[in-house]
């Protein structure tokens, strides 16, 4: 699954490859934003950790987290 964080002030933004299921990035993003001092920190699918404040997330965008078929479809 992909997320995506927009940083403030920054025309790029940070995408994680996750192992982790929509819910449990959206429990892990609605605890960090309760403290506007805080951090919100994601591990990606390949033990990456990403470290971000708070105060500096514009937007996140959780993807869908179903898995791409893989092969040629009939």
């Amino acid at each position: 699954m992909e997320v995506k964080i927009g940083i403030a002030e920054s025309n790029r933004e940070l995408v994680i490859a996750s192992d982790q299921t929509p819910e449990q990035v959206q429990e892990q993003v609605t605890a960090a934003l309760a403290d506007p001092a805080g951090v919100l920190t994601l591990e990606d699918d390949k033990g990456r950790r990403y470290v971000v404040p708070t105060g500096r997330i514009g937007y996140v965008e959780i993807g869908a987290g179903t898995a791409r078929p893989v092969g040629f479809l009939k």
